[in-house]
């Protein structure tokens, strides 16, 4: 089941539990990465573009919920509880 990113007007949350801020995510990454090796062969990595990226799977950290994340809406920045 393909999981759908959070947007600026939404947010993850686990429908088990009801989590809103711990979850492992499992993406998919196609990436080109410059690779600078210093003189004695260690490897650091200068510049990265992301060619595509897709997300796999969320589990909720509290509950280790697979398959039961959906989208919720975001407060309003102004909004108080």
């Amino acid at each position: 089941m393909a999981v759908p990113l959070p947007t600026a007007q939404t947010r993850w949350r686990c429908t088990l539990c009801g989590n809103l801020t711990r979850f492992d995510v499992t993406r998919a990454t196609r990436a080109v990465e410059y690779v600078h090796l210093d003189l004695a062969g260690e490897p650091r990595v200068e510049e990265r573009e992301v060619l595509g990226e897709s997300i796999e799977s969320v589990r909720c950290r509290w509950c280790n919920a697979v398959d039961q994340i959906e989208l919720v809406d975001r407060p309003s920045a102004g909004q108080s509880a």
